[in-house]
């Protein structure tokens, strides 16, 4: 008996997300007709654990857009002092920090897994002394973010500021 109650728990549980991921795809009215949804994301936070949580909104966006079935593009640039939390070079930062950079550093690894693209002012690279061999793995340098943004919004990417 206990199984059964078990089995019957999860079967309300996953119908139950079934019918809550068909409303909220019907509840934007934006994306009705949408068939991709392309967005570079204009990201400048500076502060890791506020980077962290913002970083994850970015990632279930992208994945509620793609259980939408609106092929998502994702492209994020990291732009002013945000450059600093994507270096290995983590010496100025408190441990607290550094726990935070840890887990930003793997939401970024699993994101670049989904297909999202990340890439990284060398200007501001230089303002922040950020060396470009010191940059995760995940990010391509690029000599101007704005320049990139611009080139994106050219292509039909929506701006979407990341502050």
């Amino acid at each position: 008996m206990k199984g059964r109650a078990v089995l019957q728990i999860c079967l309300l549980i996953a119908v139950s997300l079934f019918i809550v991921s068909a409303v909220s795809a019907e509840e934007y009215g934006a994306l009705k007709g949408v068939k991709s949804a392309k967005a570079i994301f204009d990201f400048r936070i500076g502060d890791p654990k506020s980077a962290v949580l913002h970083m994850d909104l970015i990632h279930q966006t992208y994945k509620s857009l793609a259980a939408m079935k609106k092929q998502p593009s994702f492209v994020v640039d990291f732009i002013g002092p945000s450059v600093k939390l994507v270096s290995k070079n983590r010496s100025a930062f408190s441990p607290e920090d550094q726990k935070a950079l840890d887990q930003l550093s793997g939401t970024i690894t699993a994101m670049a897994k989904d297909g999202i693209k990340f890439e990284l002012c060398m200007v501001a690279a230089k303002v922040f002394n950020v060396d470009p061999a010191s940059l995760l793995p995940e990010i391509k340098a690029v000599g101007n973010g704005w320049i990139s943004e611009i080139g994106y919004q050219a292509r039909g990417y929506s701006l979407v500021p990341a502050y």
